[in-house]
């Protein structure tokens, strides 16, 4: 996916450029800064020493020396004061002029720390915020692989209030157990009136297996009552693909159009790149992941029902035994579309992230 959140240490991320979280003055400071200047060696200080002071919200380019990285993005972030000061201002100013620097050397990937929140003292949920904005904003004009690095879960922050308001709904929603109902039914998979249907289909035919008409089957269930369990022929089979719905593929193109969107506003919009795009494109029978088929419903702003259905068109569901899940309804309950925090929330609760 073009932005990812990774816990690792920034100073071995095998990318095109590493941001630095520099001093003003050419010396080495601590944190990310010492990290860096450790790993890249002797000649990044006398590199550095030849800039001079760097000015706050400003950058500057070195070569990565030994470091994994081809380049190091150094920039001074803003020291927190009361955020009356213009700190928000700077913050930004350090995002956007080190992924234009990064896009003026042909950086197709660069990794970033969570700038300012060490010895600087910037409140983390706010830089998270802020990281999170300037980047996004970024990709929707730009393609470049964007990682922001946190070394552990303490250097990583949502906002209260986001963070309470996630946990609440998961502790209201969120099943730790399936129960399996006196037919066979999973009662946490698919929603009530889909088991209800089944449930009614089941009594009518005597229990006949439910991969007869399962259910992510079309609305339209065909009715099997009679004659059910026997063999079909090539020609019933044919007959039966041929009333099938569209595919994922099919699906999200007609939704595209429908939105009158730019194909590359589309998949930037959902956090993927223009490489496995084309492959959907291409191929009408393209099965995706579930991260990537979750990716696009947010990226065309489908409500919930929506989403459940464009999402089983590639064979998924959301149910409330994943807290996976749960936390994406969550976004889509409260018709927050936005996938990069999305993902901050998903990283928080040690979740997968959604994206190519």
């Amino acid at each position: 996916m073009p932005f990812e959140i990774v816990r690792n240490d920034i100073v071995n991320m095998q990318v095109d450029a590493v941001v630095n979280t520099a001093n003003p003055n050419p010396v080495i400071g601590s944190g990310v800064d010492a990290g860096i200047h450790k790993k890249a060696g002797h000649k990044l200080i006398k590199t550095r020493q030849k800039i001079g002071c760097i000015d706050f919200g400003e950058v500057a380019i070195t070569p990565g020396f030994d470091l994994e990285a081809k380049y190091v993005i150094h920039t001074v972030g803003p020291i927190w004061k009361d955020g009356k000061h213009g700190e928000e201002q700077i913050l930004s100013s350090c995002y956007r002029k080190s992924l234009a620097l990064a896009k003026e050397h042909k950086c197709e990937s660069i990794a970033f720390p969570l700038i300012a929140t060490g010895n600087y003292g910037f409140p983390k949920p706010l830089a998270l915020q802020i990281a999170v904005r300037e980047i996004s904003t970024f990709l929707l004009e730009n393609e470049m692989q964007i990682y922001l690095v946190v070394f552990g879960k303490e250097a990583f922050a949502l906002s209260e209030k986001l963070f309470k308001s996630v946990s609440s709904y998961i502790d209201e929603n969120y099943i730790h157990s399936k129960t399996i109902d006196e037919y066979g039914t999973d009662q946490v998979y698919g929603s009530r009136l889909e088991t209800r249907r089944i449930r009614d289909m089941l009594k009518r035919s005597n229990n006949i297996p439910e991969d007869i008409c399962p259910p992510q089957a079309s609305k339209e269930c065909p009715d099997v009552s009679v004659g059910a369990g026997m063999p079909m022929d090539d020609d019933d089979w044919g007959h039966l693909l041929d009333g099938l719905d569209a595919g994922f593929s099919e699906t999200l193109l007609h939704l595209i159009d429908r939105t009158g969107k730019k194909d590359s506003e589309v998949y930037n919009k959902a956090n993927v790149d223009r490489k496995l795009f084309s492959k959907i494109r291409n191929n009408m029978d393209y099965k995706p992941s579930k991260a990537t088929a979750l990716a696009f419903a947010f990226a065309l702003e489908l409500d919930i029902d929506e989403t459940k259905d464009f999402i089983g068109r590639a064979g998924f569901a959301l149910s409330h035994s994943s807290k996976f899940d749960v936390i994406v309804e969550y976004f889509l309950v409260y018709r927050n579309y936005d996938v990069f925090e999305l993902n901050e929330v998903l990283f928080a609760f040690d979740q997968p992230l959604i994206g190519a």
